[in-house]
């Protein structure tokens, strides 16, 4: 099942189901209004979404084309956006990048920050960029929404708490990071609001690719036209979804509608590409001595899709412009 927020000129927008091949959607306001109100109340209500969105795919149900550009992010604000960074490889390349060793508990402990949640951008939405000295980088990343995650769960119990999947630009600004870090608070000011896909998917939507707490499926990064990625989201995924959630729940629970990240998806092998800059920067630097490839600036642009076993756009497309601002 897809289900994606249509625009209404509210903050949270309206539910709709979309067709499995993205061509159209049906109104799913008789169900519950938006997304958070299904998910605060999935038990019953996603049996109901099923059901409208077997109707769209028989065509027995009202339906309207789809337009992309006519959504928000499937949660347009959400109660909490917590990002791990579950790939091995990312960390070590990032963290030369701003002269820093790897943590000693690099492969036992995952690294999460929660970042700012209520307003998140549009897949099709500008990136806003103020000062092109900031350093703006893409990120392209898995997410999991939860439902109402206890204090205590465990890996062997998180699956039944991911309701759904989709896909995140998680923008930086690679440039304030280090003195950010070094006030040992973490991050702020250098994680702007992040993009995410125009549809969340049950797991079951996944099929086999969906398996351990992970997606093997190829996420493809382009950027001003050209491809720059097609990373393999599965098998370097060191801690996986469920292995994230057991780390969140140590101290606290989760409500439902909490979106969790796994962090840019990362491949050793350099024939992948990357799923962001700051890698390229790295490798540029270990193998030239310094970086070539600039960051963002205004003007260019970034894709983010991923496809099924079927071919199909499993989420549809992050397509967004770096745009000047005041």
């Amino acid at each position: 099942m897809k289900l994606a927020t249509l625009k209404d000129g509210t903050r949270d927008g309206r539910l709709i189901v979309v067709k499995r091949d993205n061509s159209a959607y049906a109104l799913a306001t008789n169900v519950a209004l938006t997304l958070q109100a299904a998910l605060d109340d999935w038990d019953t209500k996603e049996p109901q979404l099923r059901a409208l969105a077997q109707q769209l795919e028989t065509d027995s149900v009202q339906s309207r084309p789809l337009d992309v550009k006519a959504l928000h992010a499937p949660l347009p604000r959400a109660y909490e956006w917590i990002d791990g960074s579950a790939y091995i490889n990312h960390v070590i390349l990032v963290r030369k990048a701003r002269n820093a060793e790897p943590p000693a508990t690099l492969k036992t402990d995952p690294l999460v920050y929660q970042g700012g949640s209520g307003d998140f951008l549009a897949p099709t939405a500008d990136i806003p960029l103020a000062d092109e000295a900031w350093g703006m980088d893409f990120e392209s990343e898995v997410c999991v929404i939860l439902g109402d995650t206890p204090q205590g769960t465990k890996a062997e119990d998180a699956g039944k708490h991911v309701k759904l999947l989709m896909l995140a630009n998680d923008v930086s600004l690679r440039n304030l990071i280090p003195e950010e870090l070094a006030k040992g608070f973490g991050f702020f000011q250098s994680k702007p609001a992040t993009a995410f896909s125009p549809f969340a998917v049950t797991p079951d939507e996944l099929g086999s690719a969906w398996r351990e707490g992970r997606v093997h499926l190829r996420m493809r990064s382009v950027l001003n036209g050209v491809q720059v990625g097609d990373t393999d989201a599965g098998p370097e995924m060191h801690f996986s979804f469920f292995d994230l959630i057991q780390h969140l729940c140590k101290t606290r629970s989760y409500t439902a509608g909490t979106i969790l990240g796994s962090g840019t998806v990362s491949n050793a092998d350099r024939a992948r590409g990357i799923s962001c800059l700051a890698e390229q920067r790295m490798i540029e630097t270990i193998e030239e001595g310094k970086p070539r490839t600039p960051f963002m600036k205004p003007g260019d642009t970034i894709d983010i899709e991923m496809s099924g076993e079927d071919g199909q756009s499993v989420f549809g497309r992050i397509s967004q412009k770096v745009v000047k601002v005041p």
